[in-house]
């Protein structure tokens, strides 16, 4: 409970950080544009280190000038799977993420979902098996950087399938 605690912190005062800074960009998120995420999560959230978390995520961006000219709302789904050591585990969220666009290329941005967590567990020692479902409220705070007009790398801290997600995104 006390590393789920210092993990939102964190990430908390490391967007605050973020937002204090200002250099004039042109937006790299807009209203009608499309992005799909791919990516691999570095410690996982449901208990053993071994996982190798996957994920896939689409947003749409329905919203421009949202506070000033560099910020804009997009919402999307996020799909991320995990298994080893008999566990699987499988987590569909909706989610909303407010951007703002810093620098040029970097688009960053915070965000909370509703979801759920499905996982289920079989013994190697006792043949027992075991599943289960819970409700779950990720928070999300994340970059992309765009290395062309439609292919971006990407990092999200938060609280979803992984507590670091890595990988690439296209914008289309």
């Amino acid at each position: 409970m006390k590393n789920y605690f210092f993990i939102k912190v964190s990430v908390m005062f490391l967007f605050c950080a973020m937002f204090s800074l200002t250099v004039n960009a042109q937006n790299t998120f807009n209203k009608g544009d499309k992005v799909f995420q791919a990516g691999i999560g570095l410690g996982s959230t449901y208990y053993y280190s071994s996982m190798i978390p996957i994920s896939a995520s689409f947003e749409l961006g329905i919203k421009d000038n949202l506070f000033d000219d560099k910020s804009s709302l997009g919402v999307g789904g996020y799909f991320g799977f995990a298994s080893g050591k008999g566990l699987t585990v499988l987590s569909p969220v909706v989610r909303g993420a407010v951007h703002y666009q810093f620098v040029d290329k970097l688009d960053t941005y915070a965000g909370l979902g509703l979801g759920l967590r499905f996982w289920s567990w079989k013994s190697g020692y006792w043949y027992g098996t075991s599943s289960g479902s819970e409700l779950i409220i990720p928070f999300i705070a994340g970059a992309r950087y765009y290395f062309s007009d439609n292919i971006a790398g990407f990092a999200e801290l938060g609280y979803e399938i992984a507590y670091l997600t890595v990988g690439i995104s296209f914008k289309f």
